[in-house]
């Protein structure tokens, strides 16, 4: 799929309409404000609607030590970012007849049999960690002095050179959280998912991942593994620096942030290292319009690579009525959450919308009600993920469209 691109500052249709211009102008306002704050290094912005870019940005500073500026073909190390390409893979699988996603995960992985509080061992399915109600968490989403803590569970962007089968040894002897398909909660439920992918189709997961998805919609930046180290934006956290400065620092190989009432423990390099286990939620690499790509294909009901009707049950909210989703409004989905109520959580996107991030500092939506994509990725953690500038793009962008083409 070629998505048409439009350049807001030298294209002449955007800069005769006095609406595009506000559009522009209102999200480079955000942008800067975030960076004159120095609340982000730097970040890539794209927005598309029906199919055509209509704003594209690269800006601030791809690492600050060395002055080199953010560009927009930069990558990223994506974190969660991971996880709506490879749902779509499982779903494509699901399709192909080559995995079934109401088996039990036994049925790939027999040695996987994580149990309940009461030492019972109930089934979980595919489909159960597809869409984060197998019961399982992550090691950052529990209190210190979890079981995840210890038994040394990694979330799937730390430890590096940890192999798949020593995590999921380490991950079945925790304790699951509630039984399968009772509630919901954020998990590292795709890794084990990723692993069951590869057995089941004799296929290492990067290999299949770039025969499913990226070699069909030709994310070639995209991968387990970084693509071109010169493009790579390095990471920064958002803490306070040691002299009481806001002064974002740079992220090293165990850097660790308070993440509610949990830890965010980074190990940036992991991918350099050939052992580190190729994790289905967190452990891909790729740029701004790569993923951008993907979820114009979803957003326009699948095009070649998926069925409309896979993609609707991609894209429907699967946390059971009892539970809560993972934000007031908000339901999940696969590989993202599903707005349900936009007045629950004071937002002005439409039900509907589909969007999520990743701990790396990156933030995406699409609301098919309005044709609109959005993606963020910026080299700041965890303020381009779920801080302020998220909510101040976010509301840019809509205030720019309805001046563009109407509420």
């Amino acid at each position: 799929m070629n998505l048409p691109v439009l350049d807001t500052v030298a294209s002449a249709a955007l800069t005769a309409h006095p609406a595009p211009i506000a559009l522009r102008d209102r999200i480079d306002a955000a942008i800067d404000r975030a960076l004159v704050e120095r609340r982000l290094i730097g970040a890539v912005i794209l927005v598309a609607v029906d199919g055509e870019t209509v704003y594209r940005r690269a800006a601030g500073l791809a690492d600050r030590e060395s002055d080199r500026l953010m560009r927009e073909d930069a990558i990223f190390l994506l974190a969660s970012v991971t996880k709506p390409i490879v749902a779509t893979a499982a779903v494509k699988l699901a399709e192909q007849g080559r995995i079934d996603l109401d088996a039990p995960v036994t049925r790939y992985l027999p040695q996987f049999r994580p149990r309940l509080a009461d030492g019972s061992e109930p089934v979980i399915s595919l489909r159960q960690l597809l869409d984060h109600t197998s019961g399982l968490s992550y090691r950052f989403g529990e209190a210190s002095g979890n079981d995840y803590d210890r038994f040394e569970v990694s979330d799937g962007f730390d430890q590096p050179g940890l192999s798949i089968e020593e995590n999921l040894q380490r991950l079945s002897q925790t304790q699951l959280r509630f039984a399968p398909g009772q509630s919901f909660k954020y998990s590292i439920s795709l890794d084990v998912l990723g692993h069951v992918m590869a057995l089941a189709t004799g296929t290492p997961l990067p290999k299949l991942i770039e025969e499913l998805i990226l070699a069909p919609l030709a994310m070639k930046d995209t991968g387990f593994a970084i693509a071109d180290y010169k493009r790579t934006a390095t990471p920064y956290t958002d803490g306070r620096a040691a002299d009481g400065s806001h002064r974002p620092a740079r992220m090293h190989e165990h850097t660790e942030l308070p993440f509610y009432d949990g830890v965010l423990r980074y190990a940036p390099g992991r991918l350099e290292n050939a052992n580190s286990y190729p994790s289905g939620g967190a452990g891909m690499a790729g740029s701004a319009g790569d993923v951008l790509r993907l979820l114009e294909t979803l957003r326009q009901g699948g095009g070649d690579l998926l069925r409309p009707e896979s993609v609707a049950a991609m894209l429907r909210d699967r946390v059971p009525a009892s539970a809560e989703g993972p934000d007031p409004g908000w339901g999940f989905g696969y590989g993202a959450a599903v707005l349900n109520d936009p007045l629950a959580t004071h937002t002005p996107q439409s039900p509907g919308t589909f969007a999520w991030g990743g701990v790396y500092g990156h933030s995406w939506f699409v609301d098919p009600a309005r044709k609109l994509s959005v993606v963020a990725l910026t080299n700041t953690a965890i303020e381009g993920m779920n801080g302020e500038f998220t909510i101040d793009l976010r509301d840019a962008v809509y205030a720019g469209l309805d001046a563009l083409i109407g509420p």
